[in-house]
């Protein structure tokens, strides 16, 4: 039975990684914005960890502070009990002070585990912090290099360059010679249109210079 179970786990593992390939070749963008959800998503984790640890080293260092302070304000009640010759009473402050004692030992202890702690912690979350912000970058230059091939292979289409390059050469070539044409042409109707009104107004310069002479 159990060996069947363990064929079924990988068999479900092995068609749940070429899904993943198969995603990932299809939109490698989209699983990378995926990855990088998680990644954010486990910093916040770590973040949260590192404030919680923070709460905790301060309560600490409170009871610390509050042991410390029980510690030595029966210490004092001992010395008056004995001074007293109030044995119950002696006793009693010298159970109470050593208690205290113990618990601001072990609170001492706890104080400088948790710093250690969430040294580690800060550390852990900086390093994560920063590997984050570096995948983010590489996000976008691969979205750079991406919106690059995209455009080209769309201006390829465009100059039918998809085989050879020389077709982009000549589809130019056959543009150019298409405007040069229509220049042509449009000079040609222009100066049909106009032909007549120039020369009119030739004559008419011409009819005001002879008159300017004979007068």
């Amino acid at each position: 039975m159990s060996n069947l179970f363990s064929r079924i786990k990988y068999t479900v593992s092995a068609e749940l990684n070429d899904l993943m390939d198969q995603k990932e070749k299809k939109n490698p963008i989209a699983l990378l914005n995926q990855y990088l959800r998680e990644s954010e998503q486990q910093t916040e984790k770590v973040k949260t960890l590192v404030e919680r640890q923070y709460l905790l080293k301060e309560e600490f260092t409170r009871e610390y502070e509050e042991a410390k302070q029980m510690a030595e304000k029966r210490a004092y009640q001992v010395e008056v009990a004995s001074k007293a010759g109030e044995v119950e009473l002696y006793d009693f402050a010298l159970a109470e002070k050593n208690h205290y004692e113990e618990r601001a030992a072990r609170l001492e202890e706890a104080i400088r585990n948790a710093d250690i702690q969430l040294n580690k912690l800060e550390k852990k979350y900086m390093d994560m912090k920063h590997k984050l912000k570096d995948m983010q970058l590489r996000r976008m230059e691969i979205m750079g290099r991406e919106n690059v091939a995209k455009a080209n292979r769309k201006m390829d289409h465009v100059l039918g360059n998809e085989h050879s390059g020389d077709q982009a050469t000549k589809r130019f070539d056959e543009m150019d010679q298409y405007l040069s044409k229509l220049e042509n042409k449009v000079n040609e109707d222009y100066m049909r249109s106009t032909i007549d009104a120039r020369i009119a107004e030739l004559e008419k310069q011409a009819k005001n210079q002879e008159s300017g002479l004979i007068s």
